[in-house]
């Protein structure tokens, strides 16, 4: 079984081709909105919930069978058909033409998988088992929506403003510094609404060598000095 490295891919105004139009075409399609794709689907037919994306202008359908030279400018493909041998020409192609190309339920066709995902907000979790076992990513996926740990994904905003200011400032902050700043407080205040608070709060923390809780010498901090992680570590 390959090794497959994780990446995420901008779709961006890119051409995504779904070869096949029932359920699980359905499926992948779903999941390819919402990421600026341009989407096409080949097929003579689609399921109801296709053809109306398709009449919203969701997709661009193409009412008949896969012809070989359909996967000329396509960014990423998904073979989809229930016809092992028409997935086998699509993958061939997609080959020749360095496709990004899934076929499903066939790993050892894929020059990529879809895993499963796990969204909050900002943050993306992918979790992926390499082909083994769909059903034990699915689990994953379930266990880790409702693990409280993914709440932290909630600061997602507000720290992306804070690691913007740090960049106008020029000044470089210690990663272990970031880690500390987050605190319980921080994310309570986000919760309940209060960014803007949180986002001065979370300054304080990185540049206030008063901040408390926090190491006061802020241009040494690091792993091996954190009072935290010595703590931790006791």
């Amino acid at each position: 079984m390959p090794a497959y490295y994780p990446v995420y891919l901008d779709l961006t105004d890119k051409r995504c081709l779904v070869i096949g139009g029932g359920t699980v075409a359905e499926d992948k399609v779903s999941k390819l909105k919402g990421f600026g794709a341009k989407i096409s689907v080949i097929s003579p037919d689609l399921t109801p919930s296709l053809e109306a994306s398709a009449e919203r202008g969701e997709l661009e359908w193409h009412p008949r069978e896969y012809r070989k030279g359909d996967l000329h400018s396509v960014f990423l493909g998904i073979a989809a058909t229930n016809r092992r041998e028409v997935n086998e020409s699509i993958f061939r192609e997609a080959m020749e033409l360095g496709v990004l190309m899934n076929v499903v339920d066939k790993p050892d066709q894929c020059s990529f998988i879809a895993p499963s995902v796990v969204r909050r907000g900002e943050v993306t979790l992918a979790i992926s088992t390499g082909g083994a076992s769909p059903a034990l990513a699915r689990k994953l996926r379930e266990e880790l929506s409702a693990c409280p740990a993914l709440e932290w994904a909630d600061l997602a905003d507000v720290l992306a403003q804070a690691r913007k200011e740090v960049k106008d400032r020029r000044v470089a902050i210690d990663r272990q510094r970031w880690q500390c700043a987050m605190t319980p407080e921080l994310l309570r205040l986000v919760q309940s609404s209060r960014a803007e608070e949180a986002l001065d709060t979370l300054i304080s923390n990185l540049f206030d060598p008063e901040a408390p809780g926090l190491c006061q010498r802020v241009d040494r901090c690091g792993p091996e000095m954190c009072a935290r992680s010595l703590e931790a570590r006791d």
